[in-house]
């Protein structure tokens, strides 16, 4: 008879030296979870590198009234149906194209609000919306462009997602009352 066929996975070595330093294996601990801590913290992978979206909620003055930390590659739609459900629903709800989604629609109808998103270049049967009532998308434009004043925010120094998210509040409060 033939020998038999090792396993297919790798297995740790038992020595019958308990001693950590003589083992035969360099390297990191085997886990079947891989590197703890980076999967909550709001980082993701996009073109440019790790980085952190700021999704948020703006009133009609352009004060942030909702926000919410998402890692890069993330994209727009889940986060805005949470952050309508953070906020009180408003009369019109205005977003750039990556929020067209037929269930974002749906939600924002289903809760009264009307939603002036422009319709994506590949939608088969587009939605009329409101081109005067968008044009006023500038005033949560100009309330991102002053959080980033800010460097901290700029540049994420920050390494827990927590820690980032309170300099952002903290910011979006400063800029409230400016």
């Amino acid at each position: 008879m033939g020998e038999l066929v090792p396993p297919a996975r790798w297995r740790r070595a038992k020595h019958a030296n308990p001693h950590d330093r003589l083992n035969s294996r360099q390297g990191a601990p085997l886990r079947k979870w891989g590197k703890r801590g980076e999967q909550n913290q709001a980082v993701g992978r996009s073109r440019g590198g790790r980085n952190t979206k700021i999704h948020a909620l703006g009133d009609a003055k352009g004060r942030l009234i909702a926000l919410l930390l998402t890692g890069g590659e993330a994209h727009d739609c889940p986060a805005a149906e949470r952050l309508i459900k953070r906020a009180k629903t408003p009369q019109r709800l205005l977003a750039d194209k990556a929020y067209d989604s037929a269930e974002l629609r749906s939600q924002l109808e289903a809760r009264g609000a009307k939603p002036v998103i422009p319709n994506r270049n590949n939608r088969f049967q587009p939605f009329p919306f409101n081109k005067r009532l968008y044009k006023l998308r500038w005033r949560i434009e100009a309330a991102f462009n002053r959080i980033k004043d800010f460097r901290r925010i700029a540049t994420r120094y920050d390494k827990l997602a927590r820690n980032y998210l309170a300099s952002v509040c903290l910011v979006a409060a400063l800029v409230w009352w400016l």
